[in-house]
């Protein structure tokens, strides 16, 4: 199930977003990917952002799968 959060610059990258909301730094790229983003960089924000967040999927390995985010 998808949920939505408020993240703002001080939350840095989608690599700690990707931490806190799914316990694993490295799924990034699927937050990313839900939200149309190809840079886990969170300096541009000048305030809030809402964003998609997929739900935690315990058997997915880390790193980036080929072809994601091309």
């Amino acid at each position: 199930m998808m949920q939505d959060i408020i993240v703002s610059a001080a939350d840095i990258s989608l690599f700690h977003v990707a931490a806190r909301e799914l316990g694993n730094a490295s799924q990034w790229w699927r937050i990313a990917q839900v939200n149309g983003m190809t840079d886990p960089d969170l300096g541009w924000i000048s305030e809030t952002v809402l964003l998609k967040v997929p739900a935690v999927e315990s058997d997915l390995v880390s790193g980036l799968p080929d072809g994601v985010l091309e």
